[in-house]
């Protein structure tokens, strides 16, 4: 090698350690974010929580971050104090909401001085309740409040951890292979959806006797190992700054101009918006995708004393689906052709052995926890691509298209097969799959395009504006499609025969609001210049 390493960033394994410890911070609040979606039947069997309460409470996570305007001083943190700084901040602020959350579905809190006070109290918010945005409401289960409250706490710190670790990427990438490095990041990443699907209802259900806390609980413990991986990614990062001389905390103070720049860039704009309609798309349907399923398909428990219905099975199937996002990950990084193709037809035959498990468990959280693995497959590959070919826009414009046609899928197509046993859990199956490879697109090809729309030193600033515009989706859309689900179901109390149509229907038109803009960002990017459509690394 010719070119000489003076830094830790210069030194390829070092950068993708940082990168590494980043993604698995991520990984495991991807989990906790998720938690209690593949286990929605139980809360309303066990809590109580009906679909508009489950919606409420979901959605509460960015609460704090629109209404409060928490992320856009999150994103003012970020640029004056640091990344390092900000990272441990919000893995601690994840952790302590999540405690919260943990005790709230807790049997301790049955019956508490706190669950009368939180039964008798917040049923009105003045102000929120007038503006319809109140994150409680009369009647609302108390232990829903509660956890609603250390959602909202947990909400901020992993929103704060988005921005960090996209701005953290940029540090350790730019000029590099950054856009396979977000990639790369959010594929890790979402893998903690796929293990949140396995896991959750596995420890709910452990020992044959349910308990919802035990799965929030396997969440807190997997944020107390985010928090140390920021500890260890703080002096990594400490000693890149004593190496280049950089001193992030001490970078030119925030300025409210230096906003107005980026608010009044059309660029930005249509990209902030094309996020927050493709991510309202993606993530309040995530909360609701197995309790979909577990309404359109025809699935049969299997014998309680059989190897499918051990918890034996559940190791087993998450193993096989590691090998599958390891064996297709690690494809892309190949230089040799035999062993590229040698790890993709694992990954393969490691997928396919793991969808006749999914089917032989007639089980929708294993089915739905295919979700990210194709993703994890061709993110690093559409990163890459972007990286040296560009064609930033055009995958969103794609991505939009695929949106669409599996949310239409889903509310008309799947149903059709509910007599059916095995056409319908391949039609879920196939779905998933590329609902998954169409969210792909958007980190590959979305954030790396955000430092060609604004300064290096508001970077931190924009993430955030991004983040929050986003926000209002995530915290609308999950309270919206349990109100729909409980409007167009009503006297309906099997909570696996709701009738999912209106909310998907709801969700696609998302997809095609999401498909105009892109266009729209393709010309206004042809006209300004802006290079969404050029590769990041020049030749």
């Amino acid at each position: 090698m010719s070119e000489q390493i003076k830094t830790l960033r210069d030194s390829a394994a070092m950068r993708w350690t940082a990168l590494l410890l980043l993604a698995l911070a991520m990984f495991c609040s991807y989990i906790f974010m998720d938690i209690l979606s593949p286990i929605k039947d139980l809360m309303q069997e066990t809590r109580g929580w009906d679909s508009t309460a489950f919606g409420t409470m979901q959605g509460s996570e960015v609460f704090l971050n629109v209404f409060v305007f928490f992320l856009i001083f999150a994103g003012i943190i970020l640029d004056k104090m640091g990344v390092r700084f900000t990272a441990l901040l919000s893995a601690a602020v994840m952790l302590v909401g999540a405690v919260i959350k943990w005790y709230a579905v807790s049997d301790a809190f049955i019956g508490s001085g706190l669950e009368v006070w939180f039964t008798n109290h917040l049923n009105y918010i003045p102000v929120f309740d007038e503006l319809g945005v109140s994150p409680f409401y009369e009647g609302m289960p108390a232990s829903a409040k509660l956890a609603a409250s250390g959602f909202m706490i947990f909400g901020c710190g992993v929103e704060m951890a988005g921005i960090t670790v996209s701005r953290g990427i940029v540090k350790w990438f730019k000029g590099r292979e950054m856009a396979l490095a977000m990639g790369s990041e959010m594929a890790l990443a979402r893998l903690g959806v796929a293990t949140c699907m396995i896991f959750s209802p596995f420890f709910a259900k452990l020992g044959g006797q349910v308990d919802v806390s035990r799965s929030v609980a396997f969440g807190v413990v997997l944020l107390c190992i985010a928090l140390m991986m920021t500890i260890v990614y703080f002096f990594m990062d400490k000693k890149l700054d004593a190496q280049t001389g950089e001193a992030e905390e001490k970078d030119d103070p925030f300025k409210v101009s230096d906003l107005g720049k980026i608010l009044t860039d059309s660029g930005f704009w249509l990209v902030a918006l094309l996020c927050v309609l493709y991510y309202s798309a993606i993530f309040p349907f995530q909360k609701y995708a197995v309790n979909m399923l577990q309404c359109n398909l025809s699935l049969t428990e299997p014998a309680s004393d059989s190897f499918w219905a051990s918890s034996t099975v559940t190791i087993v199937q998450y193993v096989i689906m590691l090998v599958v996002a390891a064996a297709g990950f690690a494809s892309n990084f190949q230089k040799r052709k035999a062993a590229q193709y040698g790890l993709l037809t694992l990954s393969v035959v490691a997928l396919v052995t793991y969808c006749y498990m999914g089917y032989m468990r007639q089980s929708a959280e294993s089915i739905f926890a295919v979700f990210p693995l194709l993703a994890v497959l061709i993110t690093p590959i559409l990163g890459s691509y972007v990286d040296h070919k560009g064609k930033a826009a055009s995958m969103l414009v794609l991505g939009s298209l695929l949106l669409i046609a599996c949310h239409l899928t889903f509310a008309f197509v799947l149903p059709m097969f509910k007599g059916s046993a095995v056409g319908g859990i391949a039609v879920a199956y196939i779905t998933i799959l590329v609902l998954g490879a169409s969210f792909s697109l958007v980190p590959a090809s979305l954030w790396p395009s955000v430092p060609k729309l604004v300064d290096a030193k508001v970077i931190g600033s924009a993430y955030a504006l991004i983040f929050w515009i986003q926000n209002i989706g995530l915290w609308l859309f999950p309270l919206l499609i349990g109100k729909v689900l409980d409007k167009t179901n009503p006297g309906v109390t099997d909570p696996t025969q709701f009738d999912y149509t209106a909310p998907l229907v709801m969700l696609a038109s998302l997809g095609v609001l999401a498909l105009i803009l892109g266009l729209v960002l393709k010309v206004v990017d042809r006209k300004k210049g802006i290079g969404l459509e050029e590769p990041n690394i020049k030749a």
